[in-house]
């Protein structure tokens, strides 16, 4: 007789539940600010402090002095799934809060030490709750307030796998301020301070709400790091469907790489591609190719033909008519383009210029100083690499390689020094005894600078050139944050900075073969290409320093070379460790035999 097998499915513990659904909520100590301050804009506050420690992992304090809560609302608001902005389906389609699914607050007390103080007139005693872990520990009443204050110690003291997975205070620093940074735009008329250890990151008064134009306007320079001369440019249409409104830097104050980019949907910051593609693609006349505008644009639509209720941090939305949001928002951008440019310069459209490599005197200068400073301990060797350039350019066939995938090597070119041409100011074409070399020259600058920042990373013997006048540079509580953490390796590189208070910098130094005068230039493409690689590639420290210094100042596609600068070019390329490929994998070069070329013209 066989036996009977008992049931083993059960209902998880609320706690238990509370703890898996922190995982959705709750990744970082900036998912935690996030959800604080969004119920602080919700309660109607107009005025938020936030208070940290060791970036977030022993205190985060949100203070404001919005509506408050009853004893009552103060016991439910730490049950999941328990909010006073949804009561049926029917809401799911009006939704004009930022917060709505009543997560977020079970989710943090499961994986923290939570205390809330709050009330709801600062004459009558207000009321006070202490949760750890997950389980009520205390209350009862508490001083006078209007407002609420909420501390987060200790965060994921209870799951230390999940602590041990947070980044370096700096690193998570960044990301709570870029958190902060993001609700302070979309609220102009909203103050917020941000200090740790007592020291003020952000501090930002509220906007006066009978201009909000300037009030928008002075929050975008005061958080980001557009001049505070820019001229932005103002947005504002709407018909029955869409309204759009805000700012769009000029083409002027356009960068390299993404990270100014703001776009906000029924006041709710949103990443979405499609839409963002958008506005750039109204840009793209007036725009050298591979930049990026800065804008804020909110996107007010009926609640009922937008989805915001398609992830748990609520950063996805989808319309029901995505082409159609999508063609009024370029219209839009377009227009108010052609109106404050006229007529747009199309020259502007070029591909940006590289900075001046100075090639040909820094390789007419004594070899053997800069392979002292350049050299590797694995093969090929840097002597090998000139022999191997000579052999490709001057016809030599005896050279070999010290690897045999290293073809090239092998190969001895024909013709004189002379035998060199640039197509379309962007590869460089070289004729070999078996057929044609083409180089990419970006690609192959790419792993040249790669490989010298690395070598002075780790050595640390970047040259420098001090500025005559040392230059004081503002910068954003974020990025100021994000380069006190990169200083010493920047030091490494042949920078000379200086942190000062109140998110200022002072540079007395740059490396030597970046231009002086374009440091404000140069400061803001580096922070910006770091933040890029680490979201994008997720690559952090060292490497993604040395890769974006390699992309901020490697020769670009347009950038017209001479002879000499185009055999100094492969000349360092071949002194690289692994020249054939960039460092982000993409090919440095490409042969063409003569068999291929036959094959392809023969039409037999």
């Amino acid at each position: 007789m066989e036996e009977e097998v008992g049931n083993i499915i059960e209902v998880m513990p609320i706690s238990l539940a509370n703890k898996i659904a922190a995982g959705e909520v709750v990744q970082r100590p900036a998912s935690v600010v996030k959800e604080l301050v969004e119920n602080a804009l919700d309660a109607g506050a107009n005025d938020i402090v936030v208070h940290l420690k060791e970036a977030g992992s022993v205190l985060i304090q949100v203070v404001d002095n919005g509506c408050g809560m009853t004893p009552q609302d103060a016991r439910m608001c730490f049950t999941r799934h328990a909010t006073s902005k949804i009561k049926t389906v029917d809401d799911l389609e009006n939704i004009h809060t930022l917060g709505f699914r009543g997560e977020a607050l079970a989710s943090i007390a499961s994986v923290a030490q939570v205390e809330l103080v709050t009330g709801q007139n600062a004459t009558l005693p207000g009321f006070k709750i202490r949760i750890d872990g997950g389980e009520f520990v205390e209350e009862g009443p508490a001083a006078p307030v209007r407002g609420s204050s909420i501390s987060v110690r200790n965060l994921f003291y209870n799951i230390p796998a999940r602590r041990n997975f947070l980044k370096r205070p700096p690193t998570e620093l960044k990301h709570i301020l870029d958190m902060i940074e993001v609700l302070a735009l979309s609220h102009p008329e909203v103050g917020f301070k941000v200090e740790q250890d007592r020291n003020s990151l952000i501090d930002v008064s509220p906007g006066n709400l009978d201009d909000r134009w300037a009030s928008l306007q002075t929050r975008a320079m005061e958080l980001t790091s557009i001049p505070l001369n820019t001229d932005l440019i103002r947005v504002e249409e709407s018909t029955s469907y869409l309204a759009v409104r805000g700012l769009l830097g000029p083409p002027n104050s356009a960068k390299r790489t993404r990270g100014h980019q703001f776009l906000f949907v029924n006041g709710r910051s949103v990443k979405h591609r499609y839409i963002e593609h958008a506005v750039l693609s109204a840009f793209e006349y007036v725009l050298p190719e591979g930049s990026y505008p800065f804008f804020v644009l909110f996107l007010d639509i009926d609640p009922r033909h937008v989805d915001v209720n398609v992830h748990p941090t609520k950063a996805e939305v989808k319309f029901d008519d995505e082409r159609g949001v999508y063609g009024m928002l370029r219209a839009v951008v377009r227009r108010a383009l052609g109106m404050t440019l006229k007529t747009p310069d199309m020259s502007a459209s070029k591909p940006l210029l590289g900075m001046d490599l100075g090639l040909a005197p820094f390789f007419d200068a004594d070899r053997s100083s800069y392979r002292s400073k350049t050299s590797y301990t694995s093969e090929p060797t840097a002597s090998w690499g000139l022999e191997a350039t000579h052999a490709l350019l001057k016809g030599a066939i005896t050279v070999p390689a010290p690897h045999a995938e290293n073809k090239i090597g092998r190969q001895g070119g024909v013709g004189e020094e002379g035998l060199l041409w640039q197509l379309h100011d962007t590869y460089i074409l070289t004729q070999i005894r078996s057929g044609l070399v083409i180089i990419d020259q970006q690609a192959a600058h790419e792993r040249i600078l790669f490989e010298q920042a690395s070598s002075c990373l780790e050595e640390g013997f970047g040259l420098s050139q001090q500025l005559l006048f040392p230059r004081k540079l503002s910068l954003s509580a974020a990025d100021f944050a994000l380069l006190q953490d990169l200083v010493p390796d920047m030091k490494r590189l042949g920078f000379d900075v200086e942190m000062q208070s109140s998110n200022s910098v002072i540079i007395k130094g740059v490396p030597a073969d970046i231009a002086t005068g374009d440091e404000r230039g140069v400061l803001d493409e580096l922070i910006d290409q770091y933040r890029l690689f680490e979201r994008v590639e997720k690559l952090s420290g060292r490497e993604n320093l040395a890769r974006s210094m390699a992309r901020r100042g490697a020769v670009r596609a347009g950038n017209k070379l001479s002879p000499k600068e185009m055999r100094s070019l492969i000349d360092q390329l071949f002194e690289c460790q692994y020249p054939y490929v960039s460092p982000d994998g993409r090919p440095t070069m490409i042969t063409l035999s003569g068999e291929e070329l036959r094959e392809r013209f023969d039409k037999r």
